[in-house]
């Protein structure tokens, strides 16, 4: 995956417009991903690990089809559930119920599937109070805490998740965790992003360390965290 981005990070049109006319906007290629390979078996939980900018989230994105990669493919048999960026598909002017048929709508769910299943939903989340109100005025642990009740009202085939479990308290956290595991014994198959590796151990498989942008190591979950362990020392 070859990303094709500016040499320096510009927070406004503003400043990028000043960078283009003095002429200091300057464009350079880099790999996010170089030589990915690996598979997924049916019902297996595969984890992946590396440092912050290893290349983790943007594989997920390529098995999502958010991205298309540069070069190479990617071949998924099963309908997949991302669960990358909890709430990026909410409107802070709606309300909670509101919100719930729209992120329903842009995660594949019918109007008629979001009415049947909108009390669980609620239920899970613990926000009934609040249902009716604007999201801008719900702490950042209530938005998170309605997404992921809302993307697993269903048993997908394939999910993938990116520390989506480190959202909301402790408690929700357990239930957020227990509900994972609930999917997971379902039999669907699950990619899995996070930086607890006693986390990634309990609960995956196999493991593929990234290493910036390259597969370092891939094989059973104990033996590849042990070695990425040992360069943390």
């Amino acid at each position: 995956m070859r990303f094709h981005a500016a040499n320096d990070r510009i927070n406004s049109i503003k400043e990028y417009l000043i960078q283009r006319i003095t002429g200091k906007l300057v464009y350079k290629d880099y790999d996010a991903l170089k030589n990915v390979s690996f598979d997924v078996n049916q019902g297996e939980v595969v984890g992946l690990i590396g440092h912050n900018g290893a290349g983790k989230s943007t594989v997920l994105k390529i098995i999502s089809g958010i991205l298309k990669p540069t070069s190479g493919k990617t071949v998924v048999n099963g309908n997949v559930a991302p669960m990358l960026e909890l709430g990026s598909g909410f409107d802070m002017d709606m309300t909670g119920r509101e919100n719930v048929f729209l992120n329903g709508a842009i995660l594949g769910y019918s109007e008629q599937f979001l009415k049947e299943k909108y009390d669980d939903i609620v239920s899970f989340s613990e926000i009934e109070r609040f249902m009716d109100i604007p999201l801008r005025n719900y702490s950042s642990g209530m938005i998170a805490r309605l997404a992921f009740s809302v993307a697993t009202i269903v048993e997908p085939e394939i999910l993938i998740v990116d520390e989506v479990l480190s959202v909301g308290d402790s408690a929700f956290q357990d239930k957020s965790r227990a509900r994972m595991m609930e999917l997971m014994s379902g039999g669907t198959t699950v990619l899995f992003v996070s930086h607890n590796l006693s986390q990634i151990q309990e609960m995956c498989n196999r493991v593929v360390w990234l290493d910036h942008g390259e597969v370092r190591m891939f094989g059973e979950a104990s033996s590849v965290c042990d070695a990425y362990k040992m360069t943390l020392a």
